[in-house]
């Protein structure tokens, strides 16, 4: 019962002064730890082959995933489709989430299936090339792109995740 009445107390003083919610929320917020986010998609042709693309950014693995940031509170599904829109003007219907995985330092990467749904445009100033390679013949990636293929071939394959 003495519990009760403690946090009745804590009610009735967070009623008088809804400031001091927004200050804990604060206080809470600063303890909290901060994460980047990216996303990249993982696109077949009809061949079954996988876009790979050149980045100008990646001096160790330059051929990688379509993909980039997410923005703040942009869903997921969204920023990789808009990321493959701005990146290489293609259109795709995004997929089921393929991996997600906490990377170097708090960086979080997800990897979605995203199917085509028309052709390859001008490709913007990040990227330099782009290539539809058969997953037997992939160049040096990072782990998390050739994982992320491996759950999309996994799953093409008529296996479930």
């Amino acid at each position: 019962m003495a519990d009760k009445t403690i946090w009745r107390n804590v009610a009735t003083l967070v009623r008088r002064a809804p400031w001091l919610v927004q200050t804990g929320r604060v206080f809470w917020r600063i303890h909290q730890p901060r994460f980047t986010a990216g996303v990249v998609g993982v696109v077949f042709n009809q061949d079954e082959q996988i876009l790979l693309v050149e980045h100008v950014f990646h001096p160790h693995r330059p051929w990688g995933l379509p993909g980039g940031w997410i923005e703040r509170r942009e869903d997921p599904a969204t920023a990789v489709a808009r990321e493959l829109l701005e990146e290489l003007e293609l259109t795709v219907e995004i997929g089921p989430l393929l991996l997600a995985e906490l990377g170097y330092g708090n960086h979080l990467d997800l990897a979605y299936m995203c199917e085509i749904k028309g052709e390859i445009g001008t490709l913007s100033s990040e990227l330099l090339d782009y290539r539809w390679i058969n997953p037997l013949d992939l160049p040096r990636l990072h782990n998390f792109h050739y994982n992320a293929i491996q759950q999309a071939l996994t799953i093409r394959n008529g296996m479930e995740l």
